[in-house]
């Protein structure tokens, strides 16, 4: 029985709809659920100024803008700040964001459904976007851990579903860069 209805909230993962709004019955959008005091860092900041607004804002991703409009254009992770001082050598003191942070950013819309988000996120194995409107300026940041919280608050296994696919398909990647 247990298989039967976990089969059932896989199926309706698939559909999304485990995102449908309980009153609306209409679909989630990414700004009903996005943090919007985000935390960012310059290209020109170096990597340890980014490791403390990291650690004082308690998060694991800084979106890297530019300019006085705030434009994307990349984005650093705790883990691209590890690797580069541990395998490339660089001092954290000197070395400025720019040398480590990835510049292939994966974003989505404010009024883009949270499907959207979510396959974002599957596609490029990460567990944060940057949340951009039209001009590329950033006006928030999703992350799939609040994407998990308002699968749980909607009850059944579809958070266990979500949680358990995005880790596969991270998984999955690391073993093909093993090879």
């Amino acid at each position: 029985n247990r298989g039967i209805e976990a089969a059932q909230d896989r199926r309706e993962w698939e559909r999304g709809a485990w995102l449908l709004g309980a009153a609306e019955g209409k679909a989630m959008m990414v700004e009903n659920l996005m943090t919007k005091q985000v935390r960012t860092c310059s290209p020109s900041d170096t990597v340890a100024a980014a490791a403390h607004e990291m650690w004082d804002g308690d998060c694991g991703a800084l979106p890297v803008v530019e300019g006085a409009e705030r434009r994307v254009v990349g984005v650093i992770t705790d883990r691209d700040i590890c690797m580069a001082a541990y395998l490339e050598g660089h001092a954290p003191c000197e070395a400025p964001v720019s040398r480590s942070m990835c510049r292939e950013v994966r974003t989505c819309g404010p009024e883009d459904d949270l499907t959207v988000a979510h396959e974002e996120m599957r596609e490029a194995q990460v567990r944060r976007l940057p949340v951009v409107d039209g001009d590329h300026q950033i006006v928030g940041i999703v992350s799939l851990n609040d994407l998990v919280i308002r699968a749980a608050g909607l009850g059944g296994n579809l958070a266990q579903a979500m949680r358990t696919e995005t880790l596969k398909t991270m998984a999955q990647r690391a073993l093909d860069i093993a090879r």
